[in-house]
């Protein structure tokens, strides 16, 4: 389990603790490579969260850190594109699977879903607007708790501001199961997939590595919507 220290030792080396399994990364996949969307498709232990439509002709399935800085910059920068002109306008889904790297990652992956619910559960009739909220929030602000001197009161910070009592703060990370299954998407997503970097994003399928700007996203969904 992930407790208080964990912010404390994990802002400096961004190591690993008992309880979060490091996995081994499978060779450097090409940027081209597609896999099942099928299997893909089928969401881990938490159940998916996702902006956009279900029935969008293009999905996109983003594995992403939140200590990753290269995952907040395609949060940041290219997110907000994305969104105006596929995701609401009904053309893209964007599903987002937690892909923690360190400790202080999973702790605070663990708090994000914890705001959807006790249990961290999504599900049909879970409003993910909180959830999204806050990792909105966390990429913002990820120099603040993620590289500075006190993780834990950054940390705390802002999940009180989005409603996360320290009642509540607490228990989340000490819930054992849902470490067990963000380490578990994240396993299958290294072996099903061979994710090995954040963020690493497929769409309709096709693996795309990296936080590529707008016009990267526009070469392969634009076909796609043609088709």
């Amino acid at each position: 389990m992930l407790s208080r220290r964990h912010f404390i030792e994990g802002s400096a080396a961004l190591g690993l603790v008992a309880g979060f399994a490091p996995v081994a990364l499978a060779q450097r996949r090409p940027q081209s490579e597609t896999v099942d969307v099928a299997q893909l498709m089928q969401p881990g232990p938490l159940g998916d969260v996702w902006l956009g439509r279900t029935d969008a002709p293009v999905t996109i399935v983003e594995y992403a850190s939140l200590t990753c800085g290269h995952c907040a910059t395609f949060h940041v920068n290219t997110l907000p594109e994305l969104k105006k002109k596929y995701i609401e306008t009904g053309k893209v889904r964007l599903v987002f699977r937690e892909f923690a790297l360190n400790q202080l990652d999973a702790a605070v992956y663990m708090l994000t879903r914890c705001a959807l619910n006790a249990d961290g559960k999504a599900g049909e009739g879970v409003d993910p607007t909180r959830y999204f909220a806050l990792v909105e929030v966390f990429f913002q602000q990820q120099r603040s708790w993620a590289f500075g001197g006190n993780p834990l009161e950054a940390v705390t910070a802002i999940t009180r501001q989005a409603g996360i009592t320290q009642t509540q703060f607490e228990s989340c990370l000490n819930n054992q199961a849902i470490l067990d299954a963000l380490n578990a998407t994240r396993e299958r997503a290294a072996s099903a997939f061979g994710v090995e970097s954040t963020p690493t994003f497929f769409i309709n399928g096709r693996r795309m590595l990296g936080a590529q700007p707008m016009a990267e996203f526009e070469k392969i969904i634009d076909p796609l919507l043609r088709a």
